[in-house]
C-alpha cells in the first residue's frame, strides 16, 4: 500500500521556507563580505598582468638576466598575493573601517566647475602636446591645473608652470632617455 501526501500541490513543506530564507541569507552574507569583490578585482588584474607578461615577445639573451618581463611578473604575483591575503582576512571576519580622518563634508554638493575645468585642461594637453610639444603643452597643463584648483596668482603661476614644464622635459628627455615631443622649441632646447 502506498501513502500519498494530503497537502495540496504547490504548498510549502517544512524544508521550503528554510530554502527561501537561505536566498536572503546568501544576499546578506555577500553584503557583509562585499570586500570579496575587491579580492576578485585584484585576482583578475593579477591574472591579466601575468598573462601579458607571459605573452610578451622579448629575446632574453639580448637583455640579460633581468628583462622586461621581471616587473610585470613581480606586480602580477603581488596582486595575486594581496588578493589572497585580503580574501582570507575577509573570510575570517576582517572588516574595512570607514575613514574618519578626511575633512570632507559629504552633505556639500560636488564642485563640478573644478572637475570640468581640470577635464578640459587634460584634454587640451592631450590635443596640444603633438603640435606644440611638451614644454608648451606642459606649461599650459600646470598653469591650467593651478587655476582650476583655485590659485589666482596670475603673475607668478605661468612662470612656475613654465619652469616646471621645462624641468620635467629635461629630466625625461635627457636624464631618463624618454623622448618627449619638443614641438617648435625642438631646435632651441
Amino acid at each position: 500500500m502506498t501513502t500519498e501526501s494530503t497537502e495540496p500541490a504547490g504548498s510549502a513543506g517544512p524544508a521550503e521556507p528554510a530554502a527561501a530564507s537561505g536566498g536572503g541569507g546568501a544576499r546578506a552574507w555577500l553584503r557583509e563580505h562585499s570586500e570579496l569583490g575587491v579580492c576578485l578585482l585584484l585576482f583578475a588584474l593579477g591574472v591579466l598582468v601575468l598573462t601579458d607578461a607571459l605573452t610578451m615577445d622579448v629575446d632574453i639573451a639580448q637583455r640579460g638576466p633581468i628583462g622586461p618581463r621581471t616587473v610585470p611578473f613581480v606586480v602580477g604575483a603581488g596582486l595575486l598575493l594581496v588578493g589572497a591575503l585580503l580574501a582570507v582576512d575577509v573570510l575570517r571576519g576582517g572588516r574595512g573601517e570607514a575613514e574618519s580622518g578626511e575633512d570632507v563634508d559629504l552633505d556639500e554638493p560636488a564642485d563640478w566647475r573644478t572637475v570640468l575645468l581640470l577635464t578640459g585642461v587634460f584634454l587640451a594637453t592631450a590635443v596640444l602636446i603633438g603640435p606644440l610639444g611638451f614644454p608648451i603643452a606642459g606649461a599650459l597643463l600646470f598653469w591650467g591645473s593651478a587655476y582650476a584648483l583655485g590659485s589666482r596668482h596670475h603673475d607668478r603661476d605661468p612662470l612656475i608652470a613654465a619652469g616646471l614644464s621645462l624641468f620635467t622635459y629635461f629630466v625625461f628627455d635627457n636624464l631618463l632617455g624618454v623622448p618627449l615631443p619638443g614641438g617648435p622649441l625642438m631646435g632651441v632646447l
